[in-house]
């Protein structure tokens, strides 16, 4: 349920373990506002490259702007017909294991976070934090800086890392499985290096030097998920340690962010709908902070530097979409912004990242990705459409002034690397082995009526091959909440069903981001019940092209997904079969009115206050899946749901679940005999929490559930498994 609201440069919230040992946690040198979390991938034989256009095209997306002015651990009794033994399908999937923690090695491998700074490569290694020669980055030949397993912690992971700028010493952020927390570690680096200091609680932290050429580092501590207080500290002999700011209103979160010229460390004060950004001089970090704008409610504001100017990202004004502005960096104030850039409506600006020359916007119109690389000295704008393909992307983390290198992916395709070059004005892709994937399967877009005529984007993937779509099983996937997009990340998982002869649907319903902010808008507070209706019509339209049918549909949702999921099975259970849940928000009246969470006043700005305001509340009682579970037939309905989830609490899944079983124990008992109540499976998984995604045990349970409540053979799926891992 509960998200922070993208920044620039996002701190990677929800950790991502792919299926095995490897855990990325690469924290990006650049500005990301996509809901995008992938696992960084590293290509290992695909060396050439192949230029995609000879002449970038200029799109109606960009229009540049001449420069103008204006102003509780309960569980469930754990039932027997619940707990039917995976043992077989676990066997199978334990043959196929080894590979998949490491296939397709010929094609990609995944790696943890990394940080190239000077002549060094720093990485994670095992369980040690390492660095190597930047050309022996591949060989095995590494130092070992520190090891992970001395601060004591279950199966630790580096979730980011940032060196000193004159690498006399190097931060990691350490975090576990088991929870969000992080601990900060500063290695003092010498011929032995040596931990310099620990900080617990750590979520976002930079460097900077002063001018005694001392490192300083800024984090921000984080308490019950609350991010409100800066600290900077200094080591070696003038060491200290000093609480720099608090924020006082308990509904903002604090986060860092240095500039990729490093010319100035912004501290950004954030709720879901306001920011309010200073700016800490990163030649002189002692001096107090320069406010760039006051806080003003609605309206959101990100900054980067380039030559003595602040480029601003906001939307301020009209339309109320993002479009890009600057100013003196010596007059910030709102009043000095003038308007550099806008983009086309409905257009969401996915990613950013600033060059020496040129500014590289990542946009998202009618359900494609583009780019366009604005040129700063003669603004000159180009942009290119990425290939239809592609429904994510990664930036990388890139120091060259020359190339802008990016990686573009599906749920159903790998990470594939692309490089635009600025003196060529061109596009490269880089060649080698073609997935198979792209001759087998078809990705289409199309769009579903809603209710109140509004055109709603789905996103659909199926086999080439396939014959009566409308006989084949259909995995619906939604999210639409906090403005974020939904996810369409590479999932191994999700490519194994589209060859089994599934069909995939992303419906990028209102709430979510993918039409820019005015669709976040138009899904959130008292316009929740407009997604539900979008989730709807696009499951209507599906069925009605011949996608699939009723009894071949299943439903998948992740968090705050599980509201509309949740509120689609209360209000129309007939559209479904089964339905997938992972760590759902399902009562959302009882956890907004209940202050004591720690993230709750946060969270106001999405659902509204039932405490205060008698509209939200009776609001939210016409959706809120729990409020509105009644005795009549459900979906079959897996919920995995995690011991340790501090955002999602485990007490209101389980009571959700609960109440849910005895609805439809009474429906069955109205109903009568030959009545067959459908399988409610709560899945609680110890250790885990929130931000834990993939697990093998997981996949299999509902791989298994899907195949079994949709009436497939759920062997073959793990024959296809296998056949996949061969490519």
């Amino acid at each position: 349920m509960q998200q922070k609201s993208k920044l620039f440069l996002q701190a990677l919230k929800y950790s991502i373990p792919h299926l095995g040992k490897c855990i990325q946690k690469q924290h990006l040198n650049h500005y990301n506002f996509a809901d995008h979390y992938y696992s960084r991938i590293k290509l290992k034989i695909n060396q050439q490259t192949k230029c995609l256009q000879n002449k970038p095209k200029i799109s109606e997306l960009a229009r540049n702007i001449p420069s103008r002015s204006f102003s509780c651990k309960e569980f469930l009794p754990t039932k027997q017909e619940n707990e039917k033994s995976l043992s077989e399908n676990m066997d199978a999937f334990e043959k196929v294991r080894p590979k998949l923690e490491t296939q397709p090695q010929e094609e990609y491998e995944i790696i943890n976070a990394e940080v190239k700074h000077g002549g060094f490569v720093y990485y994670q290694e095992g369980c040690c934090l390492v660095r190597s020669k930047d050309e022996e980055a591949d060989n095995d030949n590494y130092e070992v800086l520190f090891n992970l397993e001395e601060l004591k912690l279950d199966q630790p992971f580096i979730d980011s890392i940032r060196v000193a700028p004159d690498e006399k010493y190097v931060a990691a952020k350490i975090r576990t499985e088991d929870s969000e927390a992080s601990t900060c570690i500063v290695v003092k680096l010498s011929d032995q290096p040596l931990l310099e200091a620990s900080f617990p609680n750590v979520s976002s932290f930079e460097w900077v030097k002063d001018e005694e050429e001392e490192d300083v580092l800024f984090y921000t501590f984080q308490r019950n998920l609350r991010c409100h207080d800066v600290y900077r500290a200094t080591f070696g002999d003038n060491k200290r340690n000093e609480r720099f700011y608090t924020e006082k209103d308990p509904s903002y979160f604090v986060f860092l962010y240095l500039t990729k010229d490093s010319r100035f460390l912004t501290i950004n004060i954030m709720n879901k709908t306001t920011s309010e950004v200073w700016l800490i001089d990163g030649l002189s970090p002692w001096d107090p902070p320069v406010l760039i704008q006051k806080r003003i409610h609605g309206v959101l504001y990100y900054v980067e530097h380039r030559d003595d100017e602040l480029y601003i990202l906001t939307n301020v004004g009209e339309p109320t979409e993002f479009k890009l502005m600057r100013t003196a960096a010596d007059t910030p104030a709102i009043m000095n912004w003038d308007l550099f850039f806008t983009m086309k409506r409905n257009t969401k600006v996915v990613d950013m990242d600033m060059f020496k020359d040129h500014c590289v916007l990542f946009l998202k119109h009618s359900n494609l990705l583009y780019v366009n690389v604005i040129g700063l000295a003669d603004d000159s704008v180009r942009s290119l459409k990425l290939p239809p393909w592609a429904c994510g992307f990664i930036m990388d983390t890139n120091s060259d002034p020359k190339n802008c290198p990016f990686q573009l992916c599906s749920p159903i395709r790998p990470p594939k690397y692309y490089t635009y070059k600025f003196a060529e004005g061109k596009l490269f892709e880089e060649t080698g082995h073609e997935d198979p994937i792209t001759k087998t399967s078809r990705v289409l877009r199309l769009e579903a009526k809603s209710k109140d005529g509004k055109l709603v984007p789905m996103t659909i993937f199926h086999k080439t091959d396939s014959e009566d779509l409308q006989k084949k099983p259909l995995l619906v996937h939604v999210y639409g909440a906090y403005g974020m997009d939904l996810k369409m990340n590479f999932r191994p998982e999700r490519r194994v069903l589209v060859d089994d002869g599934w069909i995939l649907a992303y419906c990028h319903v209102r709430g979510g981001g993918e039409l820019g902010l005015q669709w976040h808008a138009d899904g959130r507070l008292t316009k929740k019940l407009h997604g539900l209706a979008d989730l709807e019509a696009c499951i209507k339209t599906l069925h009605g092209q011949g996608f699939s049918q009723p009894s071949l549909t299943a439903l998948t949702a992740f968090s705050a997904g599980g509201v509309l999921v949740g509120a689609l099975c209360n209000f129309n259970p007939d559209l479904l079969r089964a339905v997938t849940l992972e760590a759902p928000f399902l009562d959302v009246l009882n956890t907004m009115m209940d202050t004591t969470l720690p993230l709750t006043l946060e969270e106001l700005e999405e659902w509204g206050n039932p405490s205060s305001d008698e509209k939200h509340k009776n609001y939210i009682k016409r959706y809120c899946p729990y409020q509105n579970i009644k005795p009549q037939h459900y979906p079959a309905i897996h919920i995995t749901a995690y011991e340790n989830d501090e955002r999602v609490p485990l007490k209101g899944i389980v009571n959700y679940t609960e109440k849910l079983k005895e609805a439809i124990a009474e429906h069955a008992k109205n109903t009568g005999e030959g009545y067959q109540s459908p399988n409610i499976i709560l899945d609680i998984q110890p250790g885990g929490n929130h931000v834990i995604e993939d697990s093998h045990k997981k996949i299999t349970a509902q791989i298994k559930f899907l195949y079994e409540e949709l009436g497939l053979d759920n062997t073959s799926v793990f024959e296809n498994l296998k056949k996949y891992l061969k490519f």
